[in-house]
């Protein structure tokens, strides 16, 4: 069934309206997203630091080439980062393999054996797999993957437990999502907000940021002074744990935008 038919008619106007392009600035491929929005916001995503923009319908090329412009030594910078942020080989989920949970490496070690798929930690430095015999590289992915998100998810709820209380502010939902180019997001209106499945990789400190970060947003919607002032209010070590998040290895994608 296509589309048009399931979708509301505000939200077939927008798709209709929705646009993207690629321009070259500089020779810095930039790729445009025309929507119905009022501001210009340009973001610099990993792996390899692709340049989106997403503008009002109504501005120009040109606009963009300026916006760019002006914001070109940030553009490298960030690049830079992620350039020299170190990355994963392709996992093949095979024995010997090193995998991350919550910040501390593990030894991959893969089980055949008939009967329900599963993980467990052994000796704190291995992450046995127990799979099916003749289980694909992309089913014991998913097993894994799955295994992530149970874990981040019992922890989620304590850390909110503690923190809504601080900040003043409480979710109507919470969940976890795989997501490419952010940490997490929330939605202010709705007061919902979405964790990065790759955080159950990362340590728990760089959890607990992310989900501090979300939740200031309930009390301001920009990342602007008054926003940084809260996060140092709360959490002072907001900007410590955010480098450590920037220095995390990145896992090997197929990164879609």
């Amino acid at each position: 069934m296509s589309i048009s038919k399931l979708a509301p008619k505000k939200v077939q106007k927008q798709i209709q309206k929705q646009t993207t392009d690629t321009i070259t600035i500089l020779d810095i491929p930039v790729q445009v997203v025309r929507k119905p929005i009022k501001n210009l916001h340009l973001g610099v995503y990993p792996p390899d630091g692709m340049v989106r923009v997403s503008v009002p319908l109504h501005i120009t090329d040109d606009n963009v080439r300026l916006a760019v412009i002006s914001r070109l030594s940030w553009i490298k910078k960030q690049q830079a980062k992620f350039q020299a942020q170190p990355r994963q080989s392709e996992r093949e989920m095979v024995i010997g393999e090193s995998h991350y949970f919550f910040g501390k490496r593990y030894r991959l070690e893969v089980i055949e054996r008939r009967g329900k798929h599963e993980i467990i930690i052994k000796n704190n430095s291995t992450l046995q797999l127990f799979i099916n015999p003749g289980t694909t590289t992309a089913n014991r992915t998913k097993v894994l993957r799955e295994w992530y998100r149970q874990q981040l998810k019992a922890r989620i709820p304590d850390l909110l437990n503690h923190w809504e209380p601080i900040i003043g502010k409480q979710t109507t939902a919470w969940g976890v999502k795989k997501m490419k180019t952010r940490w997490g997001s929330c939605n202010i209106e709705k007061r919902r907000i979405l964790l990065n499945l790759e955080l159950a990789k990362k340590p728990v400190e760089c959890l607990e940021y992310v989900l501090v970060h979300e939740l200031v947003h309930l009390l301001e919607r920009r990342h602007n002074d008054r926003f940084k002032g809260l996060m140092d209010k709360f959490l002072p070590s907001w900007r410590m744990r955010r480098d450590i998040l920037k220095r995390q290895p990145l896992s090997k994608e197929t990164w879609n935008y």
